[in-house]
């Protein structure tokens, strides 16, 4: 399981800091609804990260019986995810907003005040399990745990559920400076959404590029 831990735990991490879904959280701490709703988009995000990651480990362990190791076509797979997410991160590049020029920003941002806990859920499921940019990542963290312990389904969901609890924790942040800071939190988290807001194609474009270089020199090594 340690090996699974340590192939998948950067991924992990570059789902933690993934921009859009920590705003969405901080939106949300200052909605009629604020607990409720955050609680239920951490909770989504993290059935929607556990998921994904999950379905991927059954197809893996469907295709790889235990006694064989990692197979040839699992080290290709992660070449070509990381290809994926290499392409990604320079199209998140270019789409950075240019000096002076506001970001523009997901539609669903203006109606988070409208939003109940099951649409806060929802939004955390569709960002953690369908969105593209975070939808490789998980799949990428998933493989990772897969061809580092190939065979043995315990150690592959134990290190899942390590994977999906790092992967939440980004989401959690806001809701800790909120409980801990009181009302000096409303501040915190207004610098800390225009800050993420501002650069969130830079994040995500450096993320992936470091990631699928991860990905690919993971894959080449295992050929």
């Amino acid at each position: 399981m340690g090996s699974a831990v340590g192939a998948s735990l950067p991924i992990a991490v570059g789902v933690m800091i993934s921009p859009l879904p920590v705003v969405a959280v901080v939106l949300m701490l200052v909605t009629p609804r604020a607990k409720p709703n955050s609680f239920a988009f951490l909770t989504g995000w993290f059935v929607g990260v556990a998921l994904v990651g999950s379905i991927v480990l059954l197809l893996s362990g469907a295709a790889v019986p235990d006694d064989e190791g990692t197979p040839t076509w699992a080290a290709v797979v992660k070449i070509v995810l990381g290809a994926l997410l290499l392409v990604v991160a320079v199209g998140q590049f270019r789409k950075r907003p240019r000096e002076g020029v506001a970001p523009e920003t997901p539609r669903w941002m203006a109606t988070i005040d409208t939003f109940t806990p099951v649409k806060a859920a929802g939004l955390a499921v569709l960002l953690s399990a369908v969105n593209p940019k975070n939808l490789l990542l998980v799949v990428s963290g998933a493989a990772a745990i897969a061809t580092a312990a190939p065979g043995d389904t315990g150690a592959q969901f134990g290190a899942l559920a390590v994977f999906a609890v790092v992967a939440s924790v980004g989401v959690a942040l806001p809701l800790v400076i909120y409980f801990a800071l009181g009302d000096r939190a409303g501040k915190v988290l207004d610098e800390l959404k225009d800050w993420m807001v501002q650069n969130n194609a830079v994040i995500m474009s450096i993320l992936l590029l470091v990631i699928g270089a991860k990905m690919i020199g993971d894959g080449i090594g295992a050929l």
